[in-house]
């Protein structure tokens, strides 16, 4: 069995950045014939020097707690790498235009072959991309309309183009293929029709000189401004509100003696209020226009975005666009009688009808083959026309595995991170045939994944710990997953091998340190009943999304846990409808939503300053007697003021390097070497440390430094809690996963605490946790409820399923399958239903 090993170095190490996702990058050697990437001297981040032999052609799990390092050794070492000599193979004037990562910290590594990371992301912020985009199915459809749709009589063939609201063919002429368009109706325009158009009537055209103007060419045009807007006549003023013509007359002022004659243009109110939001530079006049504009589906496309020409045709009796907005198990039945046809039967039908031909049979074959790929990945109930922005980062992450699958790659080691993300147990079991799919086609899969059924399936274990931050770093055991339960470092094993009982609680009053809980609530039985609920929220009626007509109880005072399938209605039950009416229960005092949008969006937003304990630390060293002899407060120790921050690189801690001809990147800051102040303000030090170096530090390491700052330290604890003790205080925000983000915002609740009775609302906060650290958030959940509110929670992992006092079971499938209640009642109580897909795993983790 091939060996790992980790050992310290004293090697200097490199800048470091993050590796791109979906890169496919080409290694250069051949392979070593033994079959093995073999890492030597990995030293990225936390990595202490790891030596490591991982297999090819095998589905290899990486495995560790949140932290540890298992992501830098899959992704900023192995890929890295691959991407790296990849791109020294490219030409530098081409190597500019891809987005690329520094050189890894690693000694070597042989038998490296060609590399593809599928990583974690939500999808770019451009409503014009979409499901059907991003897989590339999209194409085929087209071309399916295009070649086999019926036409109307008399209709020339269109190109594929015309069917995609994307490019100019296919585009809508109002509101160019968005869907969307902002007009500008006789109601918008016109506030009060008892008025005549001297008294104002057409709100929309501008006020002072320019309005009068306005008013006095349309009296020379010959038109009534005198008399009340309902009584001209409908085409003058359909004339009057959306012409675009612009006649030019001549205009004598009827007032003013000494002015003289002018030449006056008319614009009709549409056109002025457009002009003025497509050229005014005035945000004042865009946001005063905008009152007259209605915005909502194009009336010429339907909100379709594409043209009438392209909307006549049809297949299979639907436009593309009724086809793109169907989900994804329904396009695969439309698929499924054509496809089925032989292709000699398709050929003896060419005249009679396009849909029969043999194109259409093989473009129908090909598409529905690629759409049950996405359907096996428990994706059934997306539509083709869902915007990417809307997708969770785990759905992204599986529309680009299918799109892989269907690749045909060979050779090619496929880094994923954490597949399993946001899917359910019973769509898990899917997933893993796509993996085993692409290791049958000569491939091999790395995937860093906390899910144990995920890891229990792969041919080898990567178990990288056996801590967090600085207590990690070291390849605990590689080789087959069995051998991994000799291993007595790791905290993986034990949740590797069958269980007597789901996650403990904690006792009230009591509060174990997180090394405690991941070393004692594995072993205990999840002895306490359910708790009895204070009252009920009752939601009657709900309709949102694929919610139709329900009604259901949310008790309140209690742990719920909302479960169901992926798209079965779990978020807009949760984030949407009850976010919304819970504060209309006398008993609720506040909702707290804690989702995983990002805590900040530049680097200047870090874990410091969201929790608030930077405050106290810039407090405590503005109050050393070196800050006050120098006349500095605290504000002097923040890195977004003048005076305190580095100038050269505005407290940011790197700089924009731009190279000629090659691609430009981040770089340390030449002047403050990351550290982001100035050298005066590092002067300054608070137990012998610099604000700078407090910054890098850990929450670990910090908590035992800042102890005797009790603001700093509430917060640091309560970090640690909920498992985020690796991450370092000055971490940006950027570089945070969405399930940290969620975590941070959770612990930042915790320290907040206050009276009254507070609903929280958390969506599937177990992302990216190791289950070692799901007993931590577990237990904090559980605290938030004994100290008097109500926690419900979006959640797959059924080991928080199983601790939750309450369980509302959506389903019974995705999309328009889904939207109903299955199950509801006690954990217990829902695992013993017969109807909840949920069920047989609940059950299972229950210990039954």
């Amino acid at each position: 069995m091939p060996s790992s090993r980790s050992r310290a170095s004293s090697t200097p190490a490199d800048a470091t950045a993050d590796a791109p996702a979906d890169a496919p990058v080409a290694a250069p050697a051949a392979a070593p014939a033994d079959g093995f990437v073999r890492v030597r001297g990995a030293r990225e981040n936390n990595l202490r020097d790891v030596d490591v032999d991982v297999p090819r052609d095998r589905i290899v799990a990486f495995t560790g707690v949140s932290g540890s390092g298992k992501s830098s050794l899959a992704f900023g070492t192995i890929f890295a790498e691959a991407q790296r000599r990849f791109l020294e193979s490219v030409a530098p004037y081409a190597r500019r235009l891809i987005a690329q990562g520094s050189t890894p910290h690693v000694a070597s590594i042989t038998g490296l072959p060609p590399a593809v990371a599928l990583q974690q992301r939500r999808g770019a912020p451009s409503s014009r991309s979409t499901v059907g985009t991003l897989t590339t199915l999209s194409n085929s459809t087209r071309m399916l309309w295009s070649r086999a749709g019926s036409y109307p009589e008399g209709a020339e063939r269109l190109e594929s183009d015309s069917f995609s609201p994307n490019t100019v063919a296919g585009a809508c002429p109002r509101c160019h293929g968005l869907g969307i368009a902002h007009e500008v109706t006789e109601a918008s325009a016109v506030h009060d029709d008892s008025l005549s158009i001297r008294e104002g009537a057409i709100a929309a055209w501008p006020g002072a000189w320019q309005g009068k103007n306005l008013r006095d060419v349309t009296a020379v045009l010959g038109h009534d401004i005198d008399r009340p807007w309902r009584e001209l006549p409908k085409a003058d003023r359909d004339w009057l509100l959306f012409t675009e013509e612009q006649p030019v007359v001549e205009v004598v002022p009827q007032r003013d003696r000494v002015a003289k004659p002018y030449k006056g243009r008319f614009w009709s109110a549409r056109a002025f209020v457009l002009h003025t939001l497509a050229d005014s530079q005035s945000e004042t006049q865009r946001a005063k226009v905008l009152q007259f504009v209605e915005s909502g589906p194009c009336s010429l496309c339907g909100g379709t975005g594409l043209t009438r020409a392209a909307l006549a045709v049809t297949f299979a009796g639907r436009t593309i666009a009724e086809l793109n907005g169907l989900p994804l198990s329904e396009v695969a039945e439309v698929l499924r009688p054509t496809a089925s046809l032989a292709h000699a039967t398709a050929a003896t039908s060419r005249a009679s009808s396009g849909e029969g031909t043999e194109v259409a049979v093989t473009i129908a074959r090909d598409l529905l083959s690629r759409v049950e790929v996405l359907t096996g990945l428990g994706l059934g109930y997306l539509s083709l026309d869902r915007a990417t922005p809307t997708l969770s980062p785990g759905e992204m992450q599986r529309l680009r595995i299918a799109t892989q699958l269907r690749s045909g790659l060979f050779g090619v080691v496929y880094v994923l991170d954490e597949p399993s993300a946001g899917l359910h147990p019973a769509d898990a079991e899917s997933l893993v045939e796509v993996l085993e799919a692409l290791r049958a086609g000569g491939n091999s899969v790395f995937v860093v994944e906390h899910d144990m059924e995920i890891v229990r399936r792969a041919d080898w274990v990567v178990d990288v710990g056996p801590g967090a931050g600085t207590g990690g770093g070291e390849v605990l055991y590689s080789g087959p997953v069995d051998g991994l339960a000799d291993v007595e470092a790791s905290v993986t094993r034990r949740f590797l091998t069958p269980r007597r009982a789901a996650v403990a609680t904690s006792a009230p009053g009591h509060e174990e340190k997180p090394e405690e809980a991941r070393e004692t609530a594995q072993d205990a039985p999840a002895s306490r009943a359910p708790r009895v609920p204070a009252a009920w929220l009752e939601l009657r009626d709900v309709a949102r999304h694929n919610l139709r007509a329900l009604d259901v109880d949310v008790p309140l005072g209690v742990l719920t846990a909302v479960t169901g399938v992926s798209g079965s209605g779990k978020s807009s039950l949760v984030g949407g409808v009850l976010a919304e009416r819970a504060t209309e229960h006398p008993l609720v005092d506040r909702v707290v939503q804690v989702d995983q949008a990002p805590i900040g969006r530049t680097p200047r937003s870090n874990l410091a300053t969201y929790t608030g304990l930077f405050d106290a630390v810039r407090a405590s060293f503005a109050a050393t007697d070196e800050a006050r002899a120098r006349g500095w407060g605290a504000g002097r120790f923040s890195f977004n003021v003048v005076g305190g921050r580095c100038e050269v690189c505005q407290g940011e801690g790197s700089v924009t390097v731009e190279l000629l001809f090659l691609p430009g990147s981040w770089a340390p800051c030449p002047e403050c070497h990351g550290a982001r102040y100035t050298a005066e303000t590092l002067e300054v030090t608070w137990h012998g440390a610099t604000i700078a170096d407090v910054l890098g530090m850990t929450v670990d390491e910090a908590e035992g430094f800042l102890g005797d700052v009790p603001a700093a330290s509430r917060a640091l604890s309560t970090l640690r809690q909920v498992g985020l003790g690796y991450l370092r205080l000055g971490q940006p925000a950027p570089e945070l996963s969405g399930g940290e983000a969620q975590r941070i915002k959770l612990a930042t609740e915790l320290q907040r605490m206050r009276g009254g009775h507070t609903l929280y609302l958390l969506d599937e906060p177990t992302t990216g946790l190791h289950p070692a650290d799901v007993e931590l958030l577990v237990a904090q959940l559980q605290r938030l409820v004994d100290a008097g509110s109500t926690v419900v929670v979006v959640e797959h992992a059924m080991d928080v399923v199983a601790a939750a006092d309450h369980v509302i079971d959506l389903g019974p499938g995705g999309g328009d399958a889904g939207g109903q209640v299955v199950a509801t009642g006690t954990p217990g109580e829902v695992a013993a239903s017969r109807a909840s897909r949920t069920a047989p795993y609940l059950a299972r983790a229950l210990g039954r």
